[in-house]
């Protein structure tokens, strides 16, 4: 609550848009906050910031915990910065508790994960695992033709280390979905993220009079898409593994009341917990959309723009964070991440697993995002169980 005041918006939500002077005002509030608990400060050359608690063994590498500071622009309190502050609560309480871990212990807030100034999203966490180019994304420009290299310079943020060992990395985050509620579960144990394959189709038919065009004789493209839309939703409800289909961007022209549409430019988001299952959908998907051209009579382009591969959590933490959560006595179930997390781009690096808590109503970015304190504490609490258990 006391970081929500940076960057505080009218409905009580948050706007630190990254790399801003506000997400610099947050960051040193988070550096200040860790220096205070002892803990060494040091930031990297995307900017990401790792506060390091030490342990016996120097040589050891790090557990690490942590998220991300930005948001969205009309974001909420939890999104993210409840990852950073559970990091930040388990060395304080193993400060308060005298207790010394073997490895090394580290808090970590992860640069632009929401990709709402910069794309890419993820875009700390990328760099940091060499899934994206350094010097690449320094030349990232924001609409108005800021580098990523001089808003990180701007804000004082710019280091030159690049990357460092991780021993096991660990997420906690609200769940940003309505399942964790809706049952009355606590903790969330994260199996994995779904995988992504997002599509751009155009469907194009023939403008022609709304009057005097007789209905056999039309190439509708907007029939045509409103099909394919149905037969989206057909493919997320029959796929096993947690499949998602969505079409979230259509455009329909000339867009004129007495004239039969000639062209829909259109978004397909297909998603799934299992790669194989993913590329059947894809198949489906792309079977399906020419058929439906085919009888209708109008062409078809489609294109995949985005693929990110189903990522599964290191079984070993996934367990751990298991039975933590069944020796606390707190309700848990599996669950998988419908949405991308940086813990995605770590667990090609290290053994990684999220801790996911419910938040109200299921809704998140926005404003009105919100998550009890009762299941803030119970998330932290496993954290830190699972913290105990990987760092010695």
């Amino acid at each position: 609550m006391d970081l929500a005041r940076i960057g505080a918006t009218p409905k009580g939500g948050v706007c630190r848009l990254t790399l801003t002077d506000v997400d610099r005002k947050g960051r040193d509030q988070f550096a200040g906050w860790a220096k205070e608990a002892g803990l060494e400060v040091r930031h990297d050359a995307i900017g990401n910031i790792f506060a390091r608690r030490a342990g016996s063994d120097a040589k050891a590498a790090p557990v690490v915990m942590g998220s991300h500071l930005d948001s969205q622009p009309t974001g909420g309190k939890f999104d993210g910065a409840y990852g950073v502050m559970a990091g930040l609560e388990v060395v304080r309480t193993l400060n308060d508790l005298g207790v010394r871990t073997r490895a090394p212990v580290e808090v970590a807030s992860w640069t632009n994960e929401e990709g709402s100034r910069f794309v890419p999203t993820l875009m700390g966490s990328g760099v940091f695992a060499g899934v994206l180019s350094l010097e690449k994304i320094l030349k990232e420009k924001d609409v108005d033709g800021i580098t990523v290299s001089e808003a990180l310079a701007g804000i004082g943020y710019a280091g030159k280390e690049t990357s460092h060992p991780v021993g096991a990395y660990f997420e906690a985050h609200i769940e940003q979905g309505p399942v964790l509620e809706d049952t009355k579960t606590t903790i969330g144990v994260v199996q994995g993220a779904l995988g992504q394959r997002w599509f751009d189709v155009v469907f194009t038919g023939q403008d022609s009079h709304a009057g005097p065009t007789p209905m056999e004789l039309r190439k509708d493209a907007l029939i045509a898409a409103s099909r394919l839309v149905l037969e989206v939703n057909r493919i997320a409800t029959t796929y096993p593994d947690y499949a998602r289909g969505t079409v979230g961007h259509m455009r329909v022209k000339p867009n004129s009341r007495n004239v039969v549409p000639g062209e829909v430019r259109m978004t397909v988001d297909l998603r799934n917990a299992k790669d194989a299952t993913l590329t059947r959908m894809t198949q489906d998907l792309e079977k399906t959309a020419r058929a439906i051209a085919e009888q209708g009579r109008v062409g078809l382009e489609l294109k995949e723009v985005v693929y990110f591969p189903p990522c599964e959590f290191s079984a070993g933490l996934v367990a751990s964070i298991r039975d933590s959560a069944k020796a606390l006595g707190l309700s848990h179930r599996d669950i998988v991440s419908g949405a991308a997390h940086d813990a995605v781009y770590l667990a090609r690096v290290a053994p990684t697993a999220m801790i996911f808590v419910p938040c109200e109503a299921g809704i998140s970015h926005n404003e009105i995002e919100n998550a009890r304190p009762e299941d803030l504490a119970a998330g932290c609490d496993v954290l830190l169980q699972a913290v105990l258990a990987a760092a010695g």
